[in-house]
């Protein structure tokens, strides 16, 4: 019998908690349980397996961090749009670093078709960059440099790998200007030109 007071949502949650304290690797079901004082077997009655439990703090998470970008971006486009974007995509993954590492992580196909979260993700990249007058293919090129861009000196940060006296936040902004100026410079696609029958 299910204990009373669990849920599939609240066992999320305490996942995503206990993998911002010890790492998103290593969450197990029985320390989960320990942490509700109950025995493995009641959580599976709210989960399948340890993968399902890890999807759903997956899928927790990116929408935690849909969410905070979301909010800030509203009303805003070109660079302050990205500089917002690029602000709550650091500040998330500094303070929920096993959530962060989640948003990292490969999912079925199959479970991200159940949930909006990755998709709501994909569009407010691309909302940012469309102000920039990019489109497809280069939305998607421009979003994983973006997105590996962030990632890069997110992990270095976390890591304390950034050893230079100079401060890391400053390094932060002239990071983000170079970027702006980047989008602003995109470079043309030079398949197009010639499928249009311009000169290159």
């Amino acid at each position: 019998m299910a204990r009373a007071g669990l849920t599939a949502e609240r066992v999320t949650k305490a996942a995503a908690d206990l993998a911002d304290a010890v790492g998103f690797e290593n969450i197990t079901v029985s320390a989960l349980a320990r942490g509700f004082g109950v025995k493995d077997a009641s959580l599976y009655s709210h989960v399948r397996n340890l993968q399902d439990l890890r999807e759903r703090v997956t899928l927790l998470a990116a929408g935690e961090l849909a969410d905070r970008i979301a909010a800030a971006v509203a009303g805003r486009s070109g660079k302050e749009a990205m500089t917002a974007f690029a602000n709550a995509y650091r500040d998330y993954a500094l303070a929920h670093p096993g959530r962060y590492t989640a948003t990292q992580s490969p999912v079925d196909p199959a479970v991200l078709a159940t949930s909006t979260a990755y998709f709501r993700s994909i569009e407010l990249t691309h909302a940012m960059l469309r102000a920039y007058g990019l489109s497809d293919p280069e939305l998607t090129d421009a979003g994983r440099l973006m997105r590996s861009a962030f990632h890069g000196y997110i992990t270095i940060e976390a890591s304390g790998g950034f050893s230079h006296s100079r401060d890391v936040q400053e390094s932060w902004e002239r990071a983000l200007d170079a970027l702006h100026l980047m989008l602003e410079n995109w470079p043309a696609d030079p398949s197009r030109h010639a499928a249009g029958g311009e000169k290159t």
